[in-house]
């Protein structure tokens, strides 16, 4: 039988100081633990299956002998009923926190989904701008709603006063959004459907953005048949932007793919510019052939030691996109000066981009060229089409967007049979 030990009073409890472990009686096992440092302590020695247990039961005299005992009789009564006290308080903490983390909020969710999407972006504005557009459109009205919660009359009042005005951004905000709950969901956030999702539920209660006539904007592109006549013009003016505008137009490439060119990627021997797949929307390298008027352009630019850069800024690192654009809005200008108009699309009446000459490239190819269209898609890094994916799978036509590059730069000099650059006509070579 075991031996019970003596039943201890507050008062001799108190005067244990030395260190070790004593029995204070009461309960059975119950133990008050003395450390070397002078700190004491409740403790419950019992035995579990075939195991001998220590469980604490708080520091004294900040837990009573009367509550000590009272908390060992409890514990003894839970492990008489084969419940595991310390099991049960890691389920309750467990509980706690499960409790705690349900409780992120859209916009903790957007901030943490946005630095799993920061590694598709291209560059710091796209990150900037993704963030950005849920700040000033989503986070104002359920930035602090529990993600759990989000529903659809939340989406609605986000995107119902921007869906008719701001039709692109409302577009853009709704996957932002979708793309945040679907994260949420995955990593355990919330349940149930996804009410940013537009098919077989927004599309049920707002218009289509393709018929509201306010979506995506095309950039505004000059008429192909006003091309020569600005390249005539671009040619008379002074500085890199120019420069750079006139590249762009001779290549049919985008504005950051000139704006990054490097004078590693021309091949000036083959009349071939390589652009590398991180800089091509498509992500696959893209092989732009030169014409001799772009050799010629080029050969004629400074070349600076240490700048790999074929069209810097002025500061000496990367033009930015106003440069280019200043340059048509110091074209304008002059035009407007001399009465005889701007340089418009005629469609909306909007001033020229430099990105619109691309559109304009495309439509004098369609409209004042026998080249199938598949060449010009490929010369505008179009990888969209069945026909684009097989030319690519063969030779990416280079011999035929060649004779198309070459068939543009005379175009845009004015003539069919030779090309020029200001006032010098370099010899035609294919």
């Amino acid at each position: 039988m075991p031996i019970v030990a003596k039943e201890l009073s507050a008062a001799e409890v108190r005067r244990i100081e030395e260190p070790g472990t004593y029995a204070v009686g009461g309960c059975a096992g119950l133990l008050l633990k003395v450390s070397s440092s002078g700190g004491r302590s409740w403790i419950l020695r019992t035995r579990v299956g075939n195991r001998r247990r220590d469980f604490g039961l708080g520091g004294f005299p900040t837990t009573s002998l009367g509550d000590a005992r009272i908390k060992a009789r409890e514990l003894r009564e839970k492990l008489a009923q084969g419940i595991d006290p310390i099991a049960e308080r890691q389920a309750v903490r467990s509980a706690h926190i499960a409790a705690q983390v349900k409780q992120l909020t859209f916009r903790e969710a957007a901030e943490r989904y946005h630095v799993t999407k920061e590694k598709e972006f291209d560059n710091a504005k796209h990150r900037k701008d993704w963030i950005g557009s849920l700040k000033r459109y989503a986070f104002v009205h359920f930035g602090d709603v529990p993600v759990r919660d989000i529903e659809l009359p939340h989406i609605l009042k986000a995107l119902e006063p921007i869906w008719e005005k701001k039709t692109e951004t409302a577009t853009r905000v709704r996957q932002r959004v979708e793309g945040t709950l679907a994260w949420a969901t995955v990593r355990g956030y919330r349940q149930g459907d996804n009410p940013a999702r537009w098919k077989g539920n927004l599309d049920a209660v707002l218009a289509k953005p393709s018929k509201l006539g306010k979506g995506k904007k095309h950039f505004p592109a000059l008429p192909w048949q006003r091309v020569p006549e600005f390249m005539k013009d671009l040619r008379t003016r002074e500085g890199m932007g120019a420069k750079a505008l006139e590249f762009a137009i001779l290549t049919a490439a985008r504005s950051g793919e000139i704006r990054f060119a490097n004078w590693k990627e021309i091949d000036l021997s083959a009349k071939v510019w390589t652009i590398p797949a991180n800089r091509m929307k498509g992500k696959k390298p893209h092989r732009v052939p030169l014409s001799p008027t772009a050799i010629f352009l080029l050969e004629s630019l400074p070349r600076m030691e240490n700048q790999a850069l074929i069209f810097p800024g002025v500061r000496g690192g990367v033009m930015s996109d106003r440069s280019i654009l200043s340059t048509i809005g110091r074209m304008n200008a002059t035009k407007n000066k001399n009465g005889d108009g701007h340089y418009i699309d005629t469609t909306d009446g909007r001033p020229v981009v430099p990105h619109g000459f691309r559109s304009s490239f495309k439509d004098w190819a369609r409209n004042s060229s026998s080249f199938p269209d598949e060449v010009s898609e490929l010369a505008l890094a179009h990888v969209n089409s069945d026909a684009t994916r097989a030319a690519y799978a063969r030779d990416e036509l280079l011999p035929q967007r060649t004779e198309l590059m070459l068939t543009w730069a005379d175009f845009c000099a004015g003539s069919t049979g030779a090309s020029a650059v200001g006032t010098q006509n370099p010899e035609r070579i294919l």
